[in-house]
């Protein structure tokens, strides 16, 4: 046990006990205690891995501090708790960020220099691609794994600041070999089962990062755009058509016009054709449900593709493929083979090579010259699709990708995730909605692959045939002993290295998986499936799921989808859905809006305590405001941690002699109330509901801080019998408001525990009633009586310490039988000579006589 200091500060508690904890191993999990429990007697978690390449924010704070205050919990009421963590190190992010702080770009056909140095190191603007220096792939993934390896340090310094209870011996990262092996396991799974395939389809792309964007990546921006009134000449030479559209740069790739079938205006022209204007390419008019009548002219032109409609009018009317736009976001040197004519092939020669914009430009141009544009109406804001990490608009290309079935096209698999969703406790439950909603609303399955560098490999090759073309339907596999591979660098089973790339050989796929299609596997990645079968066992499926409410479509779904696939099971029996952190303008913090603030000064300013109950005071599904200028909670929750450490320095100021007991009706009350205070903060906890839990036991504390300690303190000093149970009941009562704080106020509590406790608080057993008894109504009665008095004596304008000759109190029967057992206390703290209590319709002071004073 530590000595009590003079003076208890927070100050220096985080390296002081961070240190402590680390060297006790106080969070690791004990795996020979979860076997001797069973499956039953460990609690799990799925914690979040934050991606590693950028910066923590305090978001991040707010949700991992829920999760810290119940895992805390359940390892205080006994359970072996699995707290692992793991760091989201691949993706776009990572990679974009790798570009910017070392001002290089990928490019795979340079060979690898093993002495390279980048041209920039610690940059923190943005580079443009021109600037930056080309290097092999192999140096950029190098690169790669340098920074995210710093950036996990930084991030787990931070964690480990806040106080958060996982076990940093149960760490993963989604790049590494483990998570690689188990990735591609979980794929060849897939294939194996047919819920993975390939096709060549219409995908959305990224043109900045040059990549295909999954459904859940996608957000709406709002961009300004104009209706550019267009003219489409009927074949039969009977007039025109008039469309609207906000995309002119698209015309070359129109394949049909289309209005909703019940359009009387364009009933009659069904079925017939036109001609593009400029390109002079004949396409069908067709009806579709989809049309909007009161949109624009109320018929639309299709090309191949402007955005997801086209994509679905060009499924579902069979309609050719002319897509103009390329990988790069530019218009393609060829001119599709509907442009027959001269002047439709030297139009098209005008925008080939140009970017989206410029290419807009230059059609506008041209209608204007050919007479066809007949108007633009003024500038207007629309919903635009963006990846949710770029900054230009997407565009949709034909490419060949890899897909997982996720129910979009199959009803039985969207039952079974809706049906899976139902059984796992969703707290706050109107978080269910969400992701119901979203497995409704799926429009395609799961887009997994990417065309990027630094992610994991996609364990496949192709076989070539006789003139060295891929053959789509030979699909190469390796064995699962093999894992983990890379097929640009591996040889295939079957085959040797001298038949990479040769007709009859074989060819590396070389696109890597969506980040969410390793993230989906985080239970897998920390439980050791197929890896360690024991730990597996003991700690799937996992207790709880922790996460932002914007991330529901994406990871939480992802994980349920492969779950599902892989052992028909919910992959938690719980999902615990924090909000958002918003502004005070309640503007979700994000990057993008440049709101965001980080937490390090945060927490150094004002400690981890404080930003902890902070954090700790919002509910699940709860949006928290927060103003760095004036944070009004975690000043509320400092004060609250140095109470705790000065409180307890008071308290143990008594000791009563061995085998004393508590005997007086205060004290005994003081208990019962505690008692109801564990009963209403364990059912809180357990119900996932930490704020409620904070709440009653913050409100306790202050009552006992404010109204108990002053009551008894007199009684303790004095010692006696009466003194003994005070001391008594002061001690009982600390040793179960620190363990009932210790999930949010970690540092304080432990610090205090230190003091005249053996082990650590958060090793302690939660707290359970006394059962000693006592009306709680003593307590009650006695508070309003010194708070009544102490308020008679600030209208006095006198101290608290002047004392009184004579106090009357009046209270309804029952208060004032429970105010006469705390009477002596009452005179006491009031320093009260005489005190009368009678019975009365309502409490009140009726009279207070200060000392050689007149009568009040």
């Amino acid at each position: 046990m530590a000595a009590i200091p003079d003076k208890p500060a927070l100050e220096g508690l985080e390296a002081k006990w961070g240190e402590t904890w680390e060297q006790q191993g106080t969070y690791l999990f004990d795996r020979d205690a979860a076997k001797a429990s069973g499956r039953g007697g460990v609690f799990s978690v799925d914690t979040p891995p934050p991606t590693a390449s950028g910066s923590l924010h305090i978001g991040h704070v707010f949700s991992y501090t829920h999760t810290d205050v119940k895992t805390r919990f359940e390892r205080m009421r006994g359970k072996t708790v699995f707290y692992p963590i793991g760091w989201d190190d691949n993706g776009l992010p990572t990679e974009r960020r790798v570009q910017n702080y070392y001002g290089v770009r990928c490019d795979p056909s340079l060979p690898y220099d093993p002495g390279f140095t980048p041209p920039f190191e610690g940059t923190t603007k943005t580079i443009r691609a021109a600037d930056q220096v080309p290097i092999s792939r192999r140096n950029f993934i190098e690169l790669c794994e340098r920074l995210t390896v710093e950036d996990e340090k930084t991030f787990e310094d931070l964690w480990r600041t806040l106080g958060l209870s996982v076990d940093w011996t149960q760490t993963y990262r989604t790049i590494s070999d483990d998570t690689i092996r188990t990735s591609q396991l979980a794929f060849l799974n897939n294939l194996e089962r047919g819920e993975a395939y390939q096709s060549l389809a219409p995908t959305l792309w990224d043109v900045d990062f040059r990549s295909a964007i999954a459904q859940a990546e996608l957000e709406d921006r709002d961009q300004q755009a104009a209706y550019h009134r267009l003219a489409f000449h009927k074949t039969d030479g009977s007039g025109d058509i008039r469309i609207e559209t906000t995309r002119p740069e698209l015309l070359a790739a129109c394949v049909a016009l289309v209005a909703h079938p019940d359009d009387e205006r364009y009933q009659p022209h069904f079925h017939s054709t036109v001609t593009t204007p400029v390109f002079g390419v004949e396409v069908p008019v067709l009806p579709h449900p989809l049309a909007q009548p009161d949109k624009g002219s109320g018929i639309a032109m299709i090309c191949t593709f402007g955005d997801v409609t086209d994509v679905v009018w060009w499924r579902e009317l069979d309609l050719p493929n002319r897509t103009i736009i390329g990988k790069d976001g530019r218009v393609v040197a060829e001119a599709p083979e509907a442009i027959a004519s001269d002047a439709g092939k030297a139009a098209f020669a005008e925008l080939a090579g140009k970017t989206v914009f410029s290419a807009k430009k230059r059609m506008v141009e041209l209608l204007e010259e050919s007479g066809e544009l007949e108007s633009v109406s003024a500038p207007f804001t629309h919903p635009v699709k963006f990846f949710e990490k770029g900054d230009r608009p997407l565009e949709i290309v034909s490419t060949r990708q890899w897909y997982i079935r996720n129910g979009a096209r199959d009803a039985e698999l969207r039952t079974t995730l809706v049906e899976l969703g139902q059984r796992i406790d969703w707290h706050p439950e109107f978080m269910r909605v969400r992701y119901e909603n979203w497995v409704n609303g799926l429009t395609g399955d799961w887009l997994v692959s990417r065309q990027r560098f630094f992610g994991v490999p996609i364990p496949v090759w192709y076989g070539l045939d006789e003139d060295g073309e891929r053959d789509y339907a030979r699909v190469i596999v390796p064995d699962a002993a093999s894992l983990p591979v890379d097929p640009s660098s591996d040889v295939p089973p079957g085959y040797t290295a001298e038949q990479r790339g040769v007709p009859g050989g074989f060819e590396a796929e070389t696109d890597v998986f969506d980040t969410w299609a390793t993230s989906s596997l985080t239970p897998q990645l920390a439980g050791g499936w197929r890896r360690d079968a024991e730990l597996w066992d003991l700690v799937a499926p996992f207790d709880m799921r922790p996460q932002g409410q914007d991330i529901i479509r994406t990871w939480l779904f992802s994980t349920l989808l492969r779950s599902a696939l892989e052992d028909d099971r919910a992959p938690w029996a719980h999902a615990a859905i924090s909000g958002f952190i918003v502004d005070p303008d309640r503007k979700k913090m994000s990057k993008s809006k440049g709101n965001v603030v980080t937490p390090a000064d945060i927490l150094e300013k004002h400690g981890s305590d404080a930003v902890r109950y902070w954090a700790a005071s919002s509910r699940l599904g709860t949006d928290a405001a927060f103003d760095p200028q004036n944070p009004t909670q975690i000043k509320i929750g400092r004060r609250l941690a140095i109470k705790v450490l000065n409180a307890a320095k008071f308290v143990l100021g008594f000791e009563a002699p061995e085998g004393a007991t508590v005997t007086e009706a205060l004290d005994l009350s003081m208990l019962a109330t505690l008692d109801d205070v564990v009963a209403q903060a364990t059912k809180a906890l357990d119900a996932y509901d930490h704020a409620r839990a904070l709440e009653v036991s913050e409100a306790f504390f202050w009552t006992f801080c404010d109204d108990y300690l002053e009551l008894v303190k007199e009684r303790a000093y004095a010692g006696g019998p009466a003194g003994d149970s005070a001391a008594v009941a002061l001690r009982t009562a600390l040793t179960t408001l620190l363990r009932l704080l210790a999930p949010v106020v970690v540092y304080a509590t432990e610090e205090a525990w230190s003091w005249f406790q053996e082990g650590s608080v958060h090793r302690a057993g939660w707290p359970e009633a006394s059962g000693l008894g006592g009306d709680p109504a003593v307590l009650v009665a006695a508070s309003e009586a010194l708070i009544g008095i102490r308020r008679a004596k600030t209208e006095a304008k006198a101290s608290q310490k002047t004392p009184v000759d004579h106090a009357a109190i009046t209270a309804p029967a029952a208060q004032a039988t429970a105010l006469r057992l705390a009477a002596d206390d009452l005179r006491a703290v009031g320093r009260i000579a005489e005190l009368d209590i009678a019975d009365g319709d309502a409490f009140a002071v009726t009279r207070i006589a200060l000392a050689e004073a007149e009568a009040l």
